[in-house]
């Protein structure tokens, strides 16, 4: 019952939030050919960013895998409150029942999204994870970044999670499509993932900052 009422009030508080952001999406033309032919597509982006973009979930029709933790329970109900999905799980603990779960939800439609350096860190450091799940379901990888003119930062977490502030300016920016070769190692994959989220993360930034 209490995870129940926190899961609601957490709800309330981000649309009340997200009522006073100003955001600004840049698409790439790539990703607007891939959402006119309405393709599936992985959406890879770093743990830290995620509250600044939940907002965005139902409007590209993305579904989250989420940590078992009670923080992760928390959150898959507000992904649920914002009209998306989740499944619960991570290479750490549940990583089959996450898998068969994004898997499901991909064959209704939904476009899988994974924080490609979870779920215990490095901060910043690409795993193989969501390789795999582009290589089973032969879409590519599409990079998202968020960046926002003023946040509060959950810094006892390893993820240093950024919450945007009221009246904050937000930017998100997709990335280039990353497409799967099956001729290609996975690790191959990981350097330029993690340059396409540096590049973009940077540009999302400097975005922000040109307009404060």
């Amino acid at each position: 019952m209490k995870v129940f009422f926190a899961s609601y009030f957490l709800y309330f508080l981000y649309r009340l939030f997200q009522w006073t952001w100003t955001i600004e999406v840049r698409e790439s033309e790539d990703l607007k050919k891939l959402l006119a032919n309405d393709s599936l597509f992985v959406v890879a982006h770093w743990h830290g960013e995620e509250l600044g973009i939940l907002h965005l979930l139902t409007r590209y029709r993305v579904a989250c895998m989420v940590s078992q933790s009670f923080d992760g329970e928390l959150v898959a109900r507000m992904i649920h409150h914002l009209g998306s999905r989740a499944v619960r799980g991570s290479s750490s603990r549940g990583a089959v029942q996450a898998l068969k779960g994004i898997l499901r939800l991909a064959q209704e439609g939904w476009r899988p999204s994974v924080a490609v350096d979870g779920p215990r860190g490095p901060r910043h450091e690409v795993k193989r994870g969501v390789v795999e799940i582009a290589k089973i379901l032969k879409v590519p990888i599409l990079p998202i970044n968020m960046a926002c003119s003023r946040s509060f930062i959950f810094k006892k977490s390893w993820n240093k999670s950024e919450l945007p502030l009221p009246f904050s300016r937000i930017v998100v920016e997709w990335g280039d499509p990353i497409y799967y070769d099956a001729a290609m190692e996975l690790e191959s994959y990981l350097p330029p993932i993690a340059q396409a989220l540096h590049t973009g993360r940077s540009s999302c930034l400097s975005a922000v900052d040109s307009s404060t």
